[in-house]
């Protein structure tokens, strides 16, 4: 790996970080290799400033996760929804978490393409790739949501966080209409677990994350 410094670096600082943790707690890798009970699904953004372990001081095994561009959850992405059916269902997560973030990229992207939105015709939220690309096909519901709110006349730096606020709740209300959280709610989970959908924005100038006050759950549907 010298011809990659990059690389290089990333395998001596992993193998630096399992000397420490088992010097500083013998058998912890051990442990985890026996199996996860994560309590929390989380879903966001695959900007590389937000790590959610990282971020939250979380220790391997307590999170579930599944990212991608601009923290989406579309209810016909197979891979979302084969991470929401084993998180709830077979590891029995409590909580699912969308996590969006200040300066998203995503975002950006799709306010700056929404003034171009037309109602009912492809849009190409990345000007330089063909409206059928994979990156344009995935961002164009936050681009039409973006054209929604009617932010264009508004500068980018107040309406890119509006955006990234509204994104978040409406991954919450396409997590809400799931069988397999509406199944959750009605029944428990395979678990027999209660569980609660929750959206938060992570401030990466401040490295805080805020909770939106969108919490959905079995007693409030």
């Amino acid at each position: 790996m010298s011809q990659f410094p990059a690389l290089a670096q990333l395998l001596s600082a992993n193998s630096q970080w399992a000397s420490d943790v088992e010097r500083a707690e013998p058998g912890f890798f051990e442990q985890c290799a026996e199996g996860q009970s994560p309590k929390v699904l989380w879903i966001g953004c695959a900007d590389s400033r937000v790590p959610e372990s990282v971020v939250t001081g979380a220790r391997p095994g307590d999170i579930f996760v599944h990212r991608n561009i601009a923290n989406q959850f579309h209810l016909d992405d197979d891979s979302a929804l084969a991470v929401l059916t084993y998180a709830v269902d077979h590891l029995g997560v409590e909580h699912v978490v969308v996590v969006g973030h200040t300066q998203c990229g995503g975002a950006a992207a799709c306010f700056n393409a929404s003034s171009n939105f037309v109602p009912g015709r492809p849009i190409a939220t990345v000007p330089t790739l063909p409206d059928n690309a994979p990156i344009n096909r995935f961002l164009a519901p936050l681009t039409e949501l973006a054209a929604s709110l009617q932010l264009s006349s508004a500068p980018a730096e107040e309406a890119v966080p509006a955006l990234v606020e509204e994104n978040v709740k409406m991954q919450v209300e396409n997590l809400c209409q799931t069988s397999i959280i509406v199944n959750a709610w009605a029944n428990k989970s395979l678990k027999g677990k209660d569980v609660w959908v929750h959206g938060w924005v992570y401030d990466i100038a401040q490295g805080k994350l805020k909770d939106l006050g969108v919490t959905r759950g079995p007693s409030r549907r």
